[in-house]
């Protein structure tokens, strides 16, 4: 067996599915699916073919031509990263019909129950994929290395609505003999055909990586912000709706921009959904309908940073897809360089500085983080027996994005544009790795491995001496700022006025660690940055009060914990408690997890308990 991914048990010798057709019926009271899943192999297979899946109840595996039994057995004992391996025998098949139930801890869905939503009045479900959760909704070869097309015919309560990371097709009343074609393993049909359900279907027609399959069901609203732009959240949140209308109005023009760096956009939608504030990331770069976390509606555009970089995956990442996790600066850093760019045209190259600045501090700082494990330092690096949750960080993203920027520096900026474009071109709806860019980068940019030492940037440890610190006016400003502080001094009024979340955000991150109480609390008492809106400004304050032991906030940690679960937040946050080695902050990161678990993502409920399993 050659494994083609450290995270699965896809072998590379098998054929890998190319399309997959999903029938799920969402039951809401038992939070769980009772799904079938066709696979469509490249070609006919004869032997044992493995598949991922985690927490999943195989009710019968058929071949579809005759839905005769196919041998198949499931590992006994769980990876505790990889999941359950699902063997099946096949004689010269090239489909697979699997009849199977989630479970209600399926690490890739979070179900919401009534009083955890907005309206208090319906449930909510959504998925997150990203990195290894999609085999916990339909078993499948859960590696990038895999691209599959999709459809789906998803029955839910007649009361919510549906939204995919695909094309709708419609929506309409559930047939009685859909649960004898998909040989659902329902109770009876009246569960399908209740007078209080229906059924929205969906079509993927372009090849994406499993970990992009995505899904809400809710009682969704949108708004309208440009032609090819809605903005999704829950319908009786209006507030939310409104205010994410202002904040994302110049969706289209950054799409126009990103077209003009890096050429057609090929997913004919780019919608918005703006999920509960449990929702574990900033944003999720799903084609044709992107998460977003609530934490990113500022009220100043700022937040359109965030969809700028879910933006920029329509090219890098969803386009040209890391061929596996140990490659993810191939996605990250990539659009992370284009994220910058499209900020630059739309926002200005002051705020785009400011964005590189805030993304230099992150970097040392996750140098720092790693400094007794430095593979996860490098850009390729190992993840053998490593949790992808475990290790996700800044690192593939800002010195990924600095290895990007490096080559641009060496070449300028018009060559590299183009270089950009034929990349793009070249490995379109691909999944490649390091040494595949390398070899094009080489090939295309003759000599550029005498000017740049390749191997370095990719497979060395810490940050290149040659790695480029932001230099702008403002920049240098709000450094020396934070020098002063170290000194004693607080910014003046005068000083700050100007002054929105970014610049708070480089201004605290470049702080000391820890101060004197007193400072910060005077810090605070003149801008009120704790009780700042702009979660990026509050957590980083937050964290400087913990490690100064300022205890008088941590009502304000103990409340924003319990009110977002965005892993940004909640990992510093933690941390922060975990390793302060006072009693009192441990005692509290035990309490508010306690309290706040059920609301966390799956996900998120790993890092935490990670997080506190290693410092308490």
């Amino acid at each position: 067996m050659a494994p083609i991914d450290p995270h699965s048990f896809t072998d590379s010798s098998h054929p890998l599915t190319t399309h997959v057709s999903l029938s799920l019926y969402l039951s809401f009271p038992t939070s769980t699916i009772h799904a079938s899943a066709l696979l469509t192999l490249s070609s006919p297979f004869s032997g044992t073919l493995s598949l991922d899946s985690r927490s999943i109840s195989l009710s019968s595996v058929l071949d579809p031509q005759t839905l005769h039994p196919l041998p198949h057995s499931l590992s006994p004992n769980p990876d505790p990263i990889k999941g359950s391996e699902i063997s099946v025998v096949l004689s010269g098949q090239s489909q697979i019909l699997i009849i199977y139930s989630t479970s209600p801890a399926a690490s890739a869905l979070q179900w919401l129950s009534p009083p955890q939503t907005f309206s208090k009045t319906r449930p909510y479900v959504y998925t997150q994929c990203q990195a290894i959760h999609a085999r916990s909704i339909f078993p499948c070869q859960d590696t990038p290395a895999c691209r599959i097309r999709y459809d789906v015919v998803m029955n839910i309560p007649a009361s919510l609505s549906a939204v995919m990371s695909a094309r709708h097709v419609r929506r309409r009343l559930p047939l009685p003999e859909e649960v004898t074609k998909h040989l659902l393993d329902l109770s009876s049909s009246l569960c399908w055909c209740a007078e209080d359900r229906v059924v929205e279907e969906f079509v993927m027609e372009q090849p994406i990586p499993p970990y992009l399959f995505a899904f809400a069901v809710g009682e969704l609203g949108f708004r309208e912000v440009g032609p090819r732009t809605r903005v999704y959240a829950e319908s009786a949140d209006v507030e939310v709706l409104d205010a994410a209308e202002v904040e994302f109005a110049g969706a289209e023009e950054m799409i126009r921009q990103g077209e003009k760096l890096f050429g057609e956009y090929d997913w004919e939608r780019f919608d918005l959904l703006v999920l509960p504030p449990s929702f574990p990331y900033g944003g999720m770069e799903n084609p044709r309908m992107v998460f977003l976390t609530p934490t990113v509606i500022k009220g100043d555009a700022s937040g359109g940073q965030v969809v700028a970089h879910e933006l920029a995956h329509s090219w890098t990442g969803n386009l040209i897809t890391n061929i596996n996790n140990e490659h993810f600066w191939l996605n990250e850093g990539f659009t992370t360089y284009a994220e910058r760019r499209i900020v630059e045209v739309v926002q200005g190259a002051d705020i785009a500085t400011l964005n590189m600045g805030i993304g230099w501090r992150g970097l040392k700082d996750e140098m720092e983080r790693f400094k007794d494990n430095l593979e996860c330092t490098k850009l390729k690096n190992n993840q053998q027996g490593v949790d992808p949750d475990d290790v996700y960080s800044q690192v593939p993203y800002e010195k990924g994005f600095q290895f990007v920027l490096r080559i641009e520096r060496q070449v300028g900026r018009t060559a590299f544009d183009e270089f950009l474009k034929k990349y793009i071109a070249t490995f379109k709806f691909k999944s490649i790795d390091t040494d595949t860019f390398l070899d094009f980068l080489k090939a295309n940019i003759p000599g550029i491995e005498k000017e740049i030492n390749l191997e370095l940037w990719t497979e060395g440890v810490g940050i290149p001496e040659d790695a480029y610190e932001p230099v702008s006016t403002i920049y240098t400003k709000i450094i020396s700022l934070a020098e002063e502080f170290k000194q004693g001094k607080m910014p003046s009024e005068d000083e700050v006025a100007e002054w929105k979340g970014q610049e708070w955000e480089l201004y605290l991150e470049n702080l000391p660690k820890s101060c004197e109480p007193s400072q910060v609390m005077a810090l605070d008492k003149r801008y009120r940055l704790a009780e700042s809106k702009d979660y990026e400004v509050k957590v980083s304050f937050l964290q400087l009060a913990i490690s100064s032991k300022c205890r008088e906030y941590h009502g304000e940690v103990e409340k924003t914990l319990k009110t977002v679960g965005r892993m940004k937040y909640l990992r510093p946050l933690f941390n922060a408690l975990a390793q302060s080695g006072g009693t009192e902050e441990k005692q509290l990161a035990k309490q508010v997890f306690a309290e706040a678990r059920e609301t966390y993502h799956p996900i998120a409920q790993g890092v935490v308990e990670s997080i506190l399993s290693k410092y308490i």
